[in-house]
């Protein structure tokens, strides 16, 4: 390395230092300590950010295609592929839409009986009917409260040192489908997760439901094994702000912790202001090593029951011991009397036989396994209220070294709601929440309808969907944006109403094909001039498999986990024993931390320790592997194959319902001669080890094997 003749010796002396590792490391925290935060003046000029500011609601745009628009979306999209000099692509077929939408909107395969509806249902408002049983199907819930759950960074252990089972998380999970199937306005979704247990309640339903919502705030990992307790307590704050940050904002709230945001024009003051929020909430019952995270007890006519009888089993225990030890005092004292003189022990159990010591003993250790074991009380992971307080700066994210003492607050750079005032009763949580979901807020409706526009299109209006900071991207469609999140507002937050808006767009129901001229100057589809290929998500590959070879298990709530509360997943061998044989629906297979079901892993499934709105989709060797050589896969063809063989009908017949099912299409002329004679030359050469109706099913199976491996099963167009 050559160094200038203008370099400072200083300058020099760190070049000759930089080929050791400790001069790296020490250029490392040279640079870090030299890039400034964002001072007052830079805040200034930095608050001007789009995302910062209050919506901004204009005209729908005219435009000159007057019968293309289905909704107001439409306008939107058209306006800017007008100026662009583009027309946007056709519309796509009848059963191309139809199994985009399922998938979209269920997570699952239209069937044969549903396409031939719609085939035959030539009525104007055909699709819109469609959408509605679709969203009115308790499928959509699943579907779409996986894609929270990824953004909730949900998980049935809590990964990290301690790899401990959540053995009551699934109540949150079942609480997230049941709020998107019952279209729970998104506010008070919101509002739920942050302070469900501060707010008031008709009934026990509505009561449980909103102290499960808090483990939105509890489920995330946590180093349950620190030693430093004021610095786990932190990192436990963190980890919750961050997620809230990147949930309801779509900021990074969490680079604030130990100096001003590098980049967003958030001031470490305002991290502490909302960590004072947090630090008056208690999340865990207690921080010794192994620590515990603090739990809801539901109350119920069944908790009730069953306290009852746990306090019953428990005074029986004591009444058993109580007259054993009476009897045993009464043999000892007896014995005694035949000894004249004899002094009488202070306890009498010293003189108690080997054998009645050993039944005395075994008694006892029973009711001391009994009561740490505790009745099994219904309960659900959450949040509750601790001591208020506002908490100091912490100097460089140190809890041993503070600064000055920051009132609970809200980031100072967001327009619109008016500044909070946080009760002195209380933590604060219910103020915030209100605060996030205020219609004035210029965030928290944008950042959820990019999301939902990300499910649907596979990419956002702003495609940096966790992060609307400066970092991230621009809209590519602002105003479109603006639009979407005060129509949501206005619409009562309904999320069903969102996708009734989107989904019915012309926008959404286009080809993924495109002419040359529009491929030339539109090649990544920034303008939505056409559809897009998106290859299904990890647990949407499995439940196609299930649904396409009949063996889906369809029911709902509930966990699979096999292992108690707290309990260890991996024991001294550091083998994770949890199965996922079963065949209901991906959403309900245990997801733990640290060693995700390999299936999906293999297919993306995100880190369940951070909060993920943006899935990365991948193309390796290993998926198709997986495809062709995966047990699971070659039941679900052999499943598959039965399915076909038990219908009436001949070959023809049958590959017609075997591409129905699998691509939801009839085959080619091509592909049915293809397959006949692919079915020929395996019906001969399993004939010499098989006889009948074997031959045929083994002939079937490698077909069906071949059909569920192809990209088209796992690919939207």
């Amino acid at each position: 390395m050559q160094v200038s003749e203008k370099s400072t010796p200083g300058l020099d002396r760190l070049v000759r230092w930089s080929v050791t590792l400790p001069a790296l490391l020490f250029c490392l925290l040279l640079i870090e300590s030299s890039v400034p935060s964002l001072a007052a003046d830079d805040q200034a000029e930095e608050t001007d950010h789009w995302a910062f500011q209050p919506l901004v609601v204009r005209p729908v745009p005219t435009v000159k295609d007057r019968e293309w628009p289905q909704t107001a979306v439409d306008n939107y999209i058209l306006a800017k592929l007008e100026a662009s000099g583009l027309s946007p692509s056709a519309r796509a077929g009848r059963r191309t839409l139809l199994r985009r939408v399922t998938f979209d909107l269920v997570g699952l395969p239209p069937t044969p009986g549903e396409i031939k509806a719609f085939l035959a249902d030539r009525a104007p408002n055909a699709f819109s009917r469609v959408v509605d049983r679709l969203l009115a199907s308790p499928r959509y819930g699943e579907r779409w409260g996986r894609h929270w759950l990824d953004v909730a960074r949900y998980a049935d252990s809590n990964g990290f040192d301690e790899n401990v089972a959540h053995g009551n998380a699934w109540r949150y999970r079942d609480y997230v489908v049941s709020a998107f199937n019952r279209d729970k306005p998104f506010d008070r979704f919101v509002i739920e997760q942050l302070a469900g247990d501060l707010l008031p309640f008709e009934g026990e339903a509505q009561q449980h439901d909103q102290l499960i919502a808090t483990g939105f705030l509890s489920i995330g990992p946590k180093v349950l094994a620190e030693t430093d307790q004021a610095k786990m307590r932190m990192d436990i704050i963190d980890e919750q702000l961050d997620t809230m940050g990147r949930a309801f904002l779509g900021l990074t709230l969490g680079c604030a912790r130990c100096h001003d945001h590098k980049f967003d024009p958030i001031a470490t003051a305002d991290y502490y202001g909302l960590a004072g929020i947090f630090k008056s909430t208690l999340t865990m019952r207690k921080y010794i090593k192994v620590a515990e995270w603090h739990e809801h007890l539901l109350p119920s006519a069944e908790a009730s029951e069953l306290k009852a009888k746990f306090d019953a089993a428990v005074a029986a225990k004591k009444t058993g011991i109580a007259s054993f030890t009476a009897e045993a005092d009464k043999q000892a004292k007896k014995k005694l009397g035949e000894k004249p003189g004899a002094r009488v022990p202070e306890k009498l159990e010293t003189l108690y036989p080997a054998e009645t010591k050993a039944k005395l003993k075994a008694l006892r250790d029973e009711l001391a396994a009994l009561e740490k074991t505790g009745p099994n009380l219904p309960a659900a992971m959450g949040v509750t209220e601790d001591k208020v307080k506002d908490i100091a700066i912490h100097v460089r994210g140190n809890p041993l070294e503070l600064g000055e003492v920051v009132a609970r607050r809200t980031p100072l750079v967001l327009r619109g709601p008016r500044p909070l005032r946080f009760s002195k009763t209380e933590s604060g949580r219910r103020e915030l929440a209100g605060w996030l979901v205020d219609p004035r807020h210029p965030l928290t409706a944008r950042v959820f309808v990019n999301r939902v526009w990300r499910w649907h299109f596979g990419r956002g209006l702003v495609r940096t969907t966790d992060n609307f900071g400066l970092l991230g991207e621009d809209p590519s469609h602002p105003q479109l944006l603006d639009w979407l999140a005060h129509r949501f507002v206005a619409d009562g937050w309904s999320v069903k109403t969102l996708h009734r808006l989107i989904v019915t767009s012309s926008t959404y129901q286009q080809v993924t094909s495109a002419g040359e001229r529009t491929l030339g100057r539109d090649p990544e589809n920034h303008l939505y001039s056409r559809g897009r290929v998106r290859r299904l998500e990890a647990e949407t590959v499995r439940d196609a498999l299930l649904a396409a070879s009949g063996q889906m298990d369809p029911t709902m709530r509930g966990t699979l986990l096999k292992l108690k509360n707290r309990a260890y997943f991996f024991d001294h061998t550091s083998k994770d024993l949890t199965t996922y044989d079963s065949r209901r629906r991906s959403l309900y297979l245990p997801v733990v931390r640290n060693n995700v079901f390999e299936l999906f892993g293999l297919l993306d499934f995100p880190d369940p320790a951070v909060s993920t709105g943006d899935r990365s989709t991948t193309v390796v060797a290993s998926q198709a592997l997986m495809m062709l050589n995966s047990d699971f896969v070659m039941q679900a063809a052999a499943g598959l194959a039965d399915r076909l063989l038990a219908d009436p009908g001949d070959e023809d017949q049958r590959l017609e319902r075997l591409y129905m099912i699998a691509f939801g299409r009839e085959p080619t002329d091509r592909e049915r001669e293809s397959d006949r004679e692919f079915l020929s030359v395996l019906v001969k050469a399993h004939s010499r080890d098989a006889a009948g109706q074997e031959i045929q099913r083994n002939a079937w199976g490698t077909l069906c094997h071949v059909v569920l491996a192809a990209n088209e099963f796992i690919y939207l167009k």
